[in-house]
């Protein structure tokens, strides 16, 4: 019998650790998501550029993490609730006698799992960066930002809740990061932005707001399906285990209420984009989706799927509104990252006391605050610092010919430009 039970014990922990890893290649396949998204709504003369930060600030992620942030975020040894510990790389991975051992404190899936579980999402976080600072950004600034944003900014906030620190014993609650990566990602990026000014041409003297569309509506629709996908894996895999049928039940419900919540953006978007300006915006289509993910992201598990239909739609309407407002006091997103990951971050934070009755608005609201201040104020100082000694903007020479010439020195679509 002793031993049936040890290989049950080792079978759900191989199948829970299985789990966690297929979780962390869906979300890591939102990268792709990131980077189709950006490189549809920025101007083909930019696209070389957006993708070079794409891939590379995984890239930079997963060192970081790897080296510092895991570590900061997880630490075996705080300081304090506020001030996590810091040490560099991995320890030692489970033991077979622990896994064995039994009881509340047995680990249920390997610590390498976890790790790459958690490296994926500070790289969603950085990804919500890019799209905000497109077109006019210098891409060595964007990419030292990266290296203190990942390996110190997100970690320390994320310790604050999900690493056991103050933030988780005042009871805010974030399942799986509408505020701890999608809002943090759009605080960051609105401290660059700020910094860094709109693009050239894109608000004039009057208060005029200049559309500049993007050069490949087909490939943010690909990277809106792709984003989507990836979802379920940042979402259900926020569950950390599947090997019973209580959890198993749990992941099943994430799922739905995922897609019912993306569902919802999608045809809110939609509908508010028609009244509003007569027309079926794609553009404002798509934010919609990802609006209704990242709404839901908070609180994925409680509701029912009609009531996640509903936080979804909400969000749809809200990114719209968020998008108008912000071109009006000439903020330029070209993506809407800071609309759809913050100002429906926000939201998706306090819809969770709807549905959760463990969650109160007051511990909502201080974990909102928190994280926005920390992120941006933290950041503001970085991109700053930053500004002073490289500068961040190309020059208009630059600008206007575009980003992947001066700092990719090749273009993404050659044989359109001029013989």
């Amino acid at each position: 019998m002793e031993n049936i039970v040890g290989d049950i014990a080792q079978v759900k922990y191989a199948l829970d650790t299985f789990y966690f890893l297929v979780s962390g290649a869906l979300v890591m396949w939102m990268a792709a998501g990131f980077a189709m998204l950006e490189a549809g709504l920025v101007r083909s003369k930019n696209t070389t550029e957006i993708l070079t930060k794409n891939i590379t600030l995984y890239a930079v992620a997963c060192v970081m993490y790897l080296l510092v942030g895991y570590n900061i975020m997880y630490p075996s040894e705080a300081i304090s609730a506020y001030i996590p510990g810091m040490s560099f790389l991995l320890g030692d991975e489970n033991t077979v006698e622990a896994v064995l051992a039994g009881g509340d404190d047995a680990p249920y899936y390997s610590v390498r799992s976890d790790f790459f579980f958690q490296v994926v999402f500070v790289a969603t976080a950085m990804s919500i960066v890019s799209g905000a600072v497109a077109e006019r950004m210098k891409l060595w600034a964007f990419l030292s930002f990266a290296v203190v944003m990942t390996g110190f900014i997100y970690p320390v906030e994320g310790y604050w809740k999900w690493g056991g620190g103050f933030l988780d014993e005042l009871g805010f609650n974030d399942f799986a990061g509408s505020g701890i990566v999608h809002m943090a990602g759009a605080s960051a990026a609105l401290a660059g932005v700020l910094l860094l000014g709109p693009r050239a041409g894109k608000y004039g003297p009057k208060g005029e707001i200049n559309p500049i569309p993007g050069a490949n509506l087909p490939l943010a629709t690909l990277g809106t399906f792709i984003l989507w996908l990836g979802w379920f894996g940042f979402n259900g895999g926020s569950e950390l285990k599947l090997s019973d049928v209580g959890e198993a039940n749990a992941v099943a419900q994430i799922f739905v209420n995922t897609n019912a919540a993306a569902a919802g953006g999608v045809v809110a978007a939609l509908i508010a984009a028609r009244l509003l300006f007569g027309k079926a915006d794609l553009t404002m289509t798509l934010n919609g989706a990802l609006a209704g993910l990242v709404a839901i992201t908070a609180e994925p598990l409680t509701p029912s799927p009609g009531m996640a239909t509903v936080i979804g739609m909400v969000g749809g309407v809200l990114v719209v509104f968020a998008i108008i407002f912000l071109d009006k006091i000439r903020i330029d997103d070209p993506v809407g990252a800071i609309s759809v990951h913050g100002v429906v971050g926000m939201w998706g934070l306090l819809a969770v006391p709807l549905t959760n009755s463990e969650a109160t608005f007051m511990a909502q609201l201080a974990g909102l605050g928190t994280i926005f201040f920390w992120v941006f104020i933290t950041s503001f100082i970085t991109w700053f610092i930053i500004k002073l000694i490289f500068g961040l903007r190309v020059s208009e020479e630059e600008e206007y010919n575009g980003v992947d010439l001066s700092e990719c020195g090749m273009e993404a679509y050659p044989e359109f430009g001029n013989k």
